[in-house]
């Protein structure tokens, strides 16, 4: 069943975010593939940062950050205790569970043509690592692909944590899409997007002479919700994560409530 926004759904942003952001991009190269053929070719490439367990908010802290106050070390020298003898040590009065360091994946799309295997674009959809703990690594990836040859194209479906660095002021919204064109930066084409707005199609750019092929969002997102039973899988009866401002949390209820009555009714 279809989410109850008409664009993106704020109740994803939370801890699901991991598995949408990995199915989005797997399913933007290849609702792409077919219209790069037979120059160009979209591939995932995924690497895995440390992070630990997501936190309450559904926010991932970077494992680098987690480095102990006290070291213990064997020496490698005798033991000058005397008898050797044990003091009485008292059992613990609890028993807690740690913060253990997980692999989180980022997955990146990137175009090359097929002739010289050479990035042509490439297609980031942000994580929370990417806007948080994970920023200043993000920004050195985003720098070198500024300053190279190829097209950077940003989707931030993310409400919380920082945005992508402008030389002007983002407009206020939610979400965005960025376009950055090789032959036009600085200058980068924005898409503010609000949460009663259907996420863009935008116009993917290739090598000079090749004309732009459109990527559907609103396309790309809606087949991930349904093929993998979000409607299954998201808790609309919570507030989502971060919070809705009043405004948006009352039209919010509202969609989901009509969402709600239709899906008892067996409408589609």
């Amino acid at each position: 069943m279809p989410s109850p926004f008409p664009g993106m759904d704020p109740y994803l942003e939370g801890p699901l975010w991991t598995s949408v952001h990995t199915q989005l991009s797997v399913e933007i190269a290849r609702q792409l593939a077919p219209k790069l053929r037979p120059r160009y070719v979209p591939l995932t490439e995924t690497i895995f940062l440390l992070a630990s367990m997501v936190d309450d908010d559904g926010v991932a802290v970077a494992a680098t950050d987690l480095l102990p106050d006290v070291a213990v070390a064997r020496s490698g020298l005798p033991d000058r205790g005397g008898s050797g003898s044990v003091a009485a040590v008292a059992a613990a009065p609890l028993r807690l569970s740690t913060v253990m360091p997980v692999r989180v994946p980022q997955v990146t799309v990137e175009i090359r043509d097929v002739e010289h295997r050479r990035p042509v674009t490439a297609i980031e959809v942000l994580s929370p690592t990417n806007k948080r703990e994970g920023r200043r690594q993000y920004l050195r990836k985003r720098r070198r692909m500024l300053l190279s040859s190829a097209h950077l194209i940003e989707i931030d479906l993310l409400r919380r944590g920082r945005r992508v660095p402008m030389q002007d002021p983002l407009p206020a919204a939610p979400y965005f899409a960025l376009v950055s064109r090789v032959e036009d930066r600085p200058s980068t084409d924005v898409w503010p997007i609000q949460l009663v707005d259907r996420l863009p199609p935008i116009l993917v750019p290739l090598l000079a002479g090749d004309a732009d092929v459109a990527l559907d969002l609103q396309a790309a997102f809606s087949s991930v919700y349904d093929e993998f039973s979000y409607d299954l899988t998201v808790d609309y009866t919570s507030p989502p994560r971060p919070r809705l401002g009043p405004e948006d949390a009352t039209w919010a209820q509202e969609r989901i409530r009509v969402w709600r009555a239709a899906r008892e009714a067996g409408l589609p």
